[in-house]
Order: C-alpha cells, then structure tokens, then sequence
C-alpha cells in the first residue's frame, strides 16, 4: 500500500505541476501538502491568485468531475451545459488539466498576493499583500508590529536595489515568496540583538561544504556564503551530480535544518567546514515509467498537431489545453510592438517571462543582438561564448510547454548560464518580426533570415546556436520547439562539441600569434631599454659636464668677490706710518696657517677694525680665521673692533697668529 501511495502521489505532483505551471518541485510539494493532496483543491488555491480563470462555484463543480482516481487518467472537468458540450471534450492526457469555464459565469482577475518575511533582530514578521500595494505600506504594517517608527526604518533585501516608499510591488516583478530585514541605525541595539548580529555576521561567511556522492565515489568541495539556501545548494548538487533535488537523499543536515528555504547561516551547519553525504533516493521503476509517459504528452511534436486542430470546437482553446487560459500573462505581450531600442524590449521581456514562468530560467542578455555579438565572439578566444537566441512565440501550442518544462528546466539552465549567453526576442507581433529578420539579415545574410521566415508558428519556439567563426557568424543548430529535455540537451551539447573545436583551432592560432607578437614586443623592448640606457648615460656626462662647469663658475666668481673686497679693503687701509714718526708707533708681526709672517707698523691710535682689515687683504678675512696671541693666548677676534691697539696691548709690539675658525 505503501508503494501505491507514493505512486498515487507522483501522479498528483505530475498533474498538478503541469496544470499550474510551477517549476519548482519543493513548492509544488508544499501547497499539495497544505491541501492534503487534494489535487482540485490546490489547484483552486493557486490558479486564482496568478490567473484568475476558476470561481469558487466552478470550482466544487470541477471538483464534483474531477474526483480522482489513482486507476485512471483523470478526465478533464467539464462544467458547460450538454448541448454544447461534445463526447470527445475529455482530454487523454491528465497531465494539461483543461478547464472549460461555466457558459455566462463572470470571470474576475483575483489580485496577485505577495508573502513577504521580514527579519528585524529577533523577531521575524509575516507580510501578506496585493501586489499593487506600495513599498510605505509593508513599513506601516510593520510599524505596528513592530513599533518602530516608518521614519527611522530602513527595508532592506530588495533584488533591485533599495526602493523608495511609494515603490508600487507590482513594478518590482517579485516573486511570491520573499524575503527581507529592517535596520534602524539611530535605534541603539539592546542585549537580545546580540544573536541579530551574530546572525548577520554569519551571512557574510564562507561556509566550506565537503559533500559525498555516495554512488559516484567521490568528494565535492564548495564553498557558500551564508546567505545561500538549502534548496540552492541541493540545485548544485543537481548541476553535478544528476540527481533532481526530490530524488536526493542527504545525510549530515543537523537537525535544525528543518526547511530548504533556511539559510546555511541559521542551519546550525558547522563552520568554516561541514561534511555532508548525498545520494540518489530509490523510487519504484513504474513511477518513473509513469513520469516519463506525463513528459512525453508535453512533447507535441508536427505530426502530433492534428490532435489539437479542432480543440476550440469543444469550447476548449489551445491556450487552456496548455494552462495558460485567459490570464493576464496571455493579454500583456512578451514585447512592446514599438519598442524604442532592443535594451527596453528585452528588459520587458524578462520582466514578463518572470512572472509567467518563475525566475528559474535562463539570464537574457539586455542589449542588442549585435552587443551581445560583441561581448562574446570580439574577446580572447578562451572567452568566446556560443550565443543562443530564443525565439518566442505566444500564439505556438508548443510555447508553454517547452518554456515551463524544456527551457526552464535546472538542467538547460545550467548548462545555458554556464556555456552561452542567451538573447531572447517575441516573434508574436509583426513589426518584432520583421525587425528580427532585418537583424539577422544583417549579421547572418538573406539565407538563415529566408530560414526563420520559413517556420509556421506551429514550429515556434526556436532556439538558434550562433558561433562566431572569424569573419562570420555560423548557425550551428536550429532547436524548435517539438522536442524533449534530453533531446534539448543533446543538442545543445552537440552544438557546444562543434563551437568547442573551432575554439581550440582559434586558440591554438592566438597563441602563436601572441607568441609572435611577444617575441617582438620583447625585441623592441630590448632595444628600448638600450636606447634608453644610452640616452640616460649621455645625459649623466652632460649633467656631470654642466654640474662642472657650474660649480667652476660659481668658485671664479667666489674668487673674484673675494679679490674684489681684498683690494677694497686694501685701498681702504691708512698708509703704514713711518718708523721715526712723532706719534706712537705699534710693530706687529702676523704668522700665517702655513708658516709665513705679515710685518706692519699701525699707530698706537688705530682701531682693531684697521689691523682686520689687513689681514683680510692679504687674504685671511676675519669672518674665516681668527687672530690670537702666543701669551697669553687671546682671540683678538672677540674684541670690540673699537679698541685701539693699546687699549687691546697690542702696543709698542706683539706677535700674533692666525688660525682657521672650526
């Protein structure tokens, strides 16, 4: 019984992830489980809040129809009066859950409602609003919950960036789910923030996981901040080992890490490393056999169209049969018809992809065909990117299918994200056709524009593989929409092999092209360091020379103010008086530093001044030597240069020396 409950339960998650368009299988799992896997029921409980096609009275009638029946396919809910109904309005195929709305029932578009979880230090607070509420009105709710003032709140968490206030939600393409914090920087924190902190702090780490991959016999070393989530790690793991996340079978988790939505900073994880082991969960063959059966249906491939042609004969039309139905994603187009440059149309298209498919999928490139051409064909060769250009189509069969099970797919998006860069254009309305095929006349010539104009738009969506080879851009692989996650990424794959080969022939003819220029990069390096040597050499002698002559310039004009003032003052001096004069007469003899003597007679009146002045002109300026006499010894430099020579006893004779000032 057991296994039969499990599979009664894949069947469920199958139907219900086909009808609702929700990628993610932890939260496909999660609302089954909130509606105790009551398929009808949760159905209802997403379905009017992203698309609002189903009333709460169509509702328990499609739940009266759609009772189910593990045995069987459950057939598709018909609430339309018998006369216009048709015996062949049930579907084969479970897995597109059609719904034929009740002939004159009202259809209301339910608001979108937001969950947001907002962490303010200890204390985490649940927000639920309609998405065309505004940024102020998540801060006064908090406000009361909180008590902390909007004025000195600052929400924090935001993907795009900080917002003001009057932000509306709806412009911001959130996802259901999301997660924030305040900060209150001129709130001092008190004690119990302590752990906010520390939380915080922990966010900001590396955590270094060693997971084992049990069948495979190996070890995986990755290193996660502390803000990535259980389920992004498990993602990872999906990326290298190939087991999908519901099929991964863990042991190593404390026992905190109660939910895959938790932080590896709050999991209780140990840090800086913590050890883990993986391993593939066994499932009985029969629910894989019946998983790939459900695949398949969602491969509609040329041959397969028929089946569909005549589907809005029965009140059913292909957007339905496909879970679009008549939500706003299928009125608000994937592209402005006139948009003024190809970067706004690409912002809206993502923008819309988002909210039609999730935010798992591929990363476009915002900017033109021709800038994306430019980022990855024009740089190094080991740089070098494939570029894939999705082309959307709203009114293909095949359009949700393969955007919400092929393209979206953890794989396809991994593989995309990691080996090419992906540009999207909507080939919906006209004039975004015929400005598409201008452009890809333009890069790739009439024959692959004559090419794409060929598809019906049953064939759409496409995917092309574009390598630049040289002068030119190549189409290396045409994928249209008629085909399988597995087909896709073998395709893919076999594209990568081709864009791999001329890669390496490019390389290999970089590198002997940088080796060539570096060989001459060298050479003419060698010969400007010689150059360069040479002219630094030639400019020293030259500075030596000047320095020279400068300093020869400066000592001769030293030497001629020097001569200059000797002969000054050697004019100056008052004649030598005669030896027999009638005046007192002073005979002093000088010794000079290198042995010889100065004799001259000065009156007995003269001033010191006088007798410095004659030493000076002879060469010996008083500012550089000093005279002293032998006994006892005084410096004759120091006196007052008033004094006479009695009254400095230099009188009736005395013999005097000079020496150098230190």
């Amino acid at each position: 019984m057991a296994s039969g409950s499990n599979m009664d339960r894949e069947m469920i998650l199958a139907d219900f992830q086909a009808c609702t368009g929700i990628d993610n299988i932890a939260e496909a799992i999660t609302l089954l489980e909130q509606n105790n896997w009551d398929l009808v029921a949760a159905i209802n409980g997403v379905i009017p809040q992203e698309n609002g096609i189903l009333q709460s009275d169509f509702a328990r009638e499609t739940a009266q129809s759609l009772a189910y029946d593990p045995g069987s396919q459950p057939s598709v809910a018909t609430a339309a009066p018998s006369s216009s109904s048709s015996p062949s309005s049930s579907a084969s195929a479970s897995a597109f859950c059609p719904v034929v709305p009740v002939r004159g029932a009202v259809v209301e578009r339910q608001p979108r409602m937001l969950n947001f979880c907002v962490e303010y230090r200890s204390t985490n607070v649940d927000v639920v609003l309609e998405e065309s509420s505004s940024v102020g009105e998540i801060k006064q709710i908090l406000e009361t919950e909180l008590h902390v003032p909007v004025s000195r709140m600052q929400l924090k968490g935001w993907k795009t960036g900080d917002v003001t206030d009057s932000t509306v939600l709806r412009s911001l393409h959130l996802p259901k789910n999301n997660s924030l914090y305040v900060l209150t920087p001129d709130i001092a924190p008190t004690a119990t923030t302590s752990q906010s902190g520390a939380l915080q702090e922990s966010l900001n780490q590396n955590f270094l996981l060693v997971i084992s991959h049990h069948e495979a016999q190996r070890d995986y070393s990755l290193n996660f901040p502390g803000s990535k989530t259980i389920q992004e790690v498990k993602r990872n793991i999906y990326d290298l080992t190939n087991i999908p996340v519901r099929h991964q079978q863990w042991e190593g988790w404390p026992a905190t890490a109660r939910d895959d939505s938790m932080t590896l900073a709050v999991a209780g994880i140990s840090f800086p490393c913590h050890r883990l082991t993986v391993c593939r969960r066994t499932s009985p063959a029969h629910t894989q056999e019946q998983t790939e059966e459900c695949t398949d249906v969602h491969m509609v491939s040329d041959s397969e169209g028929d089946d569909f042609e005549d589907a809005s004969e029965f009140g059913v039309d292909e957007g339905e049969i496909f879970g679009m139905g008549t939500s706003a994603s299928r009125k608000s187009p994937m592209m402005p018809e006139n948009a003024e440059n190809e970067g706004d149309a690409l912002l809206h298209f993502t923008a819309e992809f988002s909210s039609r498919y999730g935010e798992c999928h591929p990363v476009f490139f915002i900017g033109s065909l021709e800038a994306a051409f430019q980022e990855t064909f024009y740089g190094k060769a080991r740089d070098r990117k494939p570029v894939a250009i999705y082309l959307h189509h709203d009114d293909s069969v095949l359009t949700n299918v393969f955007c919400s099970q092929m393209l979206c797919a953890e794989s396809i998006v991994s593989y995309l994200s990691q080996n090419c860069i992906t540009w999207a254009w909507d080939m919906t309305k006209e004039a975004n056709r015929a400005r598409l095929l201008t452009t890809c006349t333009r890069h790739f010539g009439s024959v692959v524009a004559q090419t794409i104009r060929t598809y019906k738009t049953d064939q759409f969506p496409l995917l092309l593989i574009i390598m630049g080879k040289r002068s030119s851009n190549e189409v290396l692989n045409v994928i249209q929409g008629n085909t399988t996650v597995d087909e896709l990424m073998m395709r893919l794959m076999a594209a990568m092999e081709i864009f791999t080969a001329q890669q390496q022939e490019d390389i290999r003819d970089e590198d002997e092209r940088e080796a060539r220029e570096l060989v001459k990069r060298e050479q003419d390096e060698a010969y400007r360091v010689s150059l360069e040597a040479d002219r630094a050499k030639r400019e020293a002698q030259e500075r030596e020379m000047a320095e020279q002559v400068r300093l020869e310039q400066i000592r001769k004009e030293q030497e001629d103010e020097r001569e200059a003032i000797r002969l000054s003052l050697e004019q100056a001096l008052p004649p030598e008086p005669e030896e027999e004069g009638s005046e007192p007469i002073s005979k002093l003899r000088i010794r000079t530093p290198s042995g010889e003597f100065l004799e001259r007679r000065f009156l007995g009146s003269c001033k010191l001044q006088v007798l410095f002045d004659f030493v000076a002109s002879k060469g010996f300026p008083w500012e550089e030597f000093k005279l002293l006499t032998t006994f006892p010894r005084r410096n004759v430099t120091q006196l007052d240069p008033t004094w006479s020579l009695v009254e400095a006893k230099l009188f009736p004779q005395e013999t005097l020396f000079l020496e150098a000032k230190e």
